[in-house]
């Protein structure tokens, strides 16, 4: 039987946050499960990139960025293209703009293995 984090191997993955920490710690716990890591960026300019780039397959997202305000251009760029993501935010669900509400979403300070589930969950419904 696969374990929902081996989903994760050999995967692209978006990392978009903009505390510096807390984009190395997510990095440093996805590539341990098998990912590859696509930033991290700070940006909505560099994230876009990397959805123009192409061959992503799931994506994690802090909605405020400090630079550009919210991630939203970025959750709705993957959204387009089919590509799974799940908030990392400070914020509570109620802050989550509504037609999100659907994406998951793991508040800070998260724990790694529910980061690492959820992802998996939904690059396994894809």
């Amino acid at each position: 039987m696969t374990r929902p984090d081996d989903r994760l191997r050999a995967r692209r993955v978006l990392i978009v946050e903009d505390e510096y920490y807390i984009a190395q710690d997510l990095r440093i716990a996805l590539e341990s499960e098998g990912a590859e890591i696509l930033g991290p960026v700070a940006s909505v300019d560099e994230a876009l990139a990397f959805i123009e780039e192409g061959g992503l397959d799931a994506a994690v997202l802090d909605v405020n960025l400090e630079s550009d305000g919210s991630a939203y251009p970025v959750a709705e760029a993957l959204r387009a293209r089919g590509i799974p993501f799940v908030f990392a935010t400070g914020y509570d669900l109620k802050s989550i703009r509504a037609d999100f509400d659907a994406v998951p979403h793991i508040a800070k300070p998260f724990e790694h293995a529910r980061l690492i589930g959820t992802l998996s969950d939904q690059i396994g419904a894809r």
